[in-house]
């Protein structure tokens, strides 16, 4: 195979054949920035019976926040702990607090407020990373969320997981593709900052619908995406879909392979701020070669560099239609 000139592909600065969320911020600001996770505290729709009750099924007790601070802490306490325990692999670097667990625009505005402007008072926080549904944005809660991108670094989280509706039912999702849709537009309105999840793995989806979800996530107007590996967590509901034969766990080789083809049919400016992950060790059923996250992230980046490939290669500019 002919040898690869580095400018041929997008991102040669950093060696990577995909928009590294490490490049594009050191990019940004000169420097190393790296979140801190927090737990404000606040509820999910789809938990306490606004929308649903359970939860996503994948979703842990803690809300996906299982590495974020103790609710029980004040913003401030959370952020000074988990920061300190970070700066013990990077002694420098700006930090962004990053609001995590559960539904964080799940509440009423004054209660938003104070906990987003306790966490702009921090020392250091040069901005907020908000994980949210697309079925909380009411437009008080936008409208505060756009005079906040006034006057901070701001991203949105928004989960989107799969686009197609059989599975959103299996996992308790509560929310439709439009819905999703809906979500982007009300904050790119406002030139907010928007970072689509998806997960690979879930519950009955083959290959090719893992890859049309990339497909199409990559078509909206969001400005980054974190590609995740399912992960089967003890006391989820995900747990007794595993047990009744709805969920076969994938191989590592099949998730390098399709995390590559992913990464060609997304734009090719559109920040990857996460490929792989893992679980809390003392909660994983599997798949357990997760853990190795390196050998994970190695391995996307040999599979690219054997087919001469790279985020964006294969990307074509086309019109969503909800479903």
């Amino acid at each position: 195979m002919t040898e690869t000139n580095p400018t041929e592909f997008p991102f040669p600065s950093d060696g990577k054949r995909y928009y590294t969320w490490n490049r594009y911020l050191r990019d940004e600001f000169g420097c190393k920035v790296y979140k801190v996770a927090l737990d404000a505290g606040f509820d999910c729709p789809n938990r306490d019976g606004t929308v649903a009750f359970g939860g996503c099924t994948f979703c842990s007790a803690a809300g996906s926040g299982d590495f974020a601070g103790d609710r029980v802490d004040p913003i401030p306490v959370q952020f000074a702990t988990i920061k300190e325990r970070m700066q013990h692999k990077w002694k420098d670097g700006k930090t962004m607090a990053y609001f995590q667990a559960y539904t964080n625009t799940h509440a009423p505005l004054p209660v938003l407020k104070e906990k987003f402007e306790a966490a702009l008072a921090c020392e250091g926080v040069m901005g907020l990373s908000i994980a949210t549904r697309p079925d909380c944005l009411p437009d008080d809660v936008v409208e505060y969320l756009a005079e906040l991108n006034e006057r901070t670094y701001l991203w949105v989280e928004l989960g989107l997981q799969t686009i197609h509706e059989k599975t959103a039912n299996l996992i308790n999702r509560a929310h439709d593709f439009q819905t999703y849709v809906e979500g982007v537009e009300k904050l790119r309105k406002h030139g907010i900052r928007v970072c689509t999840h998806i997960i690979n793995g879930l519950p009955l989806e083959d290959y090719d619908m893992m890859l049309e979800t990339a497909r199409v996530a990559g078509q909206l107007d969001v400005q980054a995406i974190k590609i995740h590996l399912l992960h089967l967590l003890k006391g989820t509901p995900l747990v007794k879909q595993y047990e009744k034969g709805q969920l076969e766990l994938m191989e590592k080789d099949a998730y390098i392979q399709l995390v590559a083809d992913q990464l060609e049919l997304i734009p090719p400016e559109m920040v990857v701020q996460r490929i792989t992950g893992d679980g809390p060790i003392d909660l994983m059923v599997g798949p357990m070669w997760s853990v190795n996250k390196w050998e994970v992230l190695n391995g996307i980046d040999a599979e690219l560099a054997n087919r001469n490939s790279w985020q964006g290669k294969l990307y074509k500019k086309e019109e969503v239609t909800t479903r």
